[in-house]
């Protein structure tokens, strides 16, 4: 099983020949070529040739991100990278890789709104699949609070007996800090390791972070982003009409009897994650569990109405504008009829334009005309001495 990167080739390679799995393999081949492969090239582990190393890395996450979703992997099936959202191009950063000023960049990034994405450390995966880890018992109905390094992970021992299996198990983290982490399930090998099959990321909500795993015996969905902040804020309409469009369906609804095995990993940037995570059995919350059956149920029907409505709202808004540009045109055109409607009248007129126009004929004109040229000349006879500045001409008449 190999990666071999394909030279002078910029497009990104069919992420099957990638994983070097065939087109109809199952999810559990998909996840153990990735295991294989993303341990292989991780750039840890190759310090002599890390540029390369990180290449490939990179394009071995990229192909199972692609290969590891359906719903992504049926949009590659069908029109392969085309058909993906441009969102699932970018890539993820192992944190544990990067160095202080690269982490800081990443920081900034993702702080301004732009789709920086975290992966699970190497090293931890390898602790995980070597079975090297340190587990810690969490009973079911009991809480522990902590404090994980970045980019290292504290786990956790689950034991469910067959009524709570029955029943439904909650799994979930919070942070009143508001740290990132990420919460995650593993599958147990047979050669006594864990290999990683479930993981959550924390999200903000009000004043603390959180992330949960809902076994809960019906379809229970995550949301994921679909549009970053910029975006939204250029566009919130359409960060509005894909916002249902990041509900993913979790692979998991429910859990055998037995014990499982989860982890919370650290996932800030510079410092360590804070943390309470506890394990509930949903016996305990029956009326609880049926509102979040029927509100998840409610938002998928919306999800669905909202997609026809996004094509309506849109053809509306395009007959709008279309109206708005035709009002604009038909008020610049009533607003120059009416403007030569007024030139015209005011054509018909005796009175000299400032241009110098010729007078319109009529009798009365020339009446006008030769009184106010009488009462011109009678102007200019008049001399400045005749003037009775003192008024004394004007009491003699009185």
């Amino acid at each position: 099983m190999s990666a071999e990167k394909v030279e002078g080739s910029s497009a990104p390679r069919d992420p099957y020949e990638v994983l070097s799995v065939s087109k109809d393999a199952n999810d559990q081949e998909i996840k153990l070529a990735y295991t294989i492969l993303s341990h292989k090239y991780h750039p840890d582990k190759n310090a002599n040739n890390n540029l390369e190393a990180s290449n490939l890395f990179n394009e071995v996450e990229l192909s199972y991100r692609i290969l590891s979703d359906p719903e992504k992997r049926r949009q590659y099936d069908n029109g392969g990278f085309e058909a993906l959202d441009g969102d699932e191009m970018d890539m993820e950063f192992d944190l544990s890789n990067l160095g202080t000023v690269d982490t800081m960049f990443v920081a900034l990034f993702r702080h301004l709104g732009a789709p920086v994405k975290t992966t699970v450390s190497a090293n931890v995966l390898e602790e995980a699949m070597n079975g090297t880890v340190t587990v810690r018992g969490l009973p079911i109905g009991t809480s522990v609070s902590g404090k994980v390094d970045k980019q290292c992970a504290h786990f956790f021992r689950v034991t469910i007996s067959e009524q709570q299996a029955e029943s439904g198990v909650v799994v979930r983290v919070t942070s009143t800090a508001q740290s990132k982490f990420k919460l995650l399930y593993f599958d147990q090998d047979s050669s006594g390791g864990y290999s990683l099959a479930l993981q959550e990321e924390s999200v903000r909500t009000c004043k603390v972070t959180s992330a949960g795993m809902y076994f809960l015996h019906f379809q229970v969905y995550r949301m994921e982003s679909t549009v970053n902040e910029l975006a939204a804020a250029n566009d919130p309409e359409y960060a509005f009409f894909k916002q249902l469009e990041g509900l993913q369906p979790c692979e998991v609804s429910e859990l055998k009897a037995g014990t499982h095995i989860f982890a919370v990993y650290g996932d800030n940037y510079f410092r360590s994650s804070s943390y309470t995570i506890e394990a509930l059995c949903a016996k305990s919350y029956e009326d609880t569990t049926e509102k979040m059956k029927e509100i998840e149920a409610q938002i998928i029907r919306k999800r669905n109405e909202l997609r026809q409505f996004e094509a309506e709202y849109y053809k509306a808004i395009a007959c709008y504008e279309e109206v708005t540009n035709r009002y604009t045109q038909e008020k610049q055109i009533v607003d120059e009829l009416l403007k030569q409607r007024d030139t015209i009248h005011s054509s018909f007129s005796v009175v000299k334009t400032q241009s110098g126009n010729k007078l319109s004929n009529g009798s009365s004109g020339n009446a006008q005309g030769e009184e106010g040229g009488q009462e011109s000349k009678d102007r200019s006879t008049r001399k400045w001495f005749n003037w009775n500045l003192n008024g004394s001409d004007h009491k003699k008449l009185i």
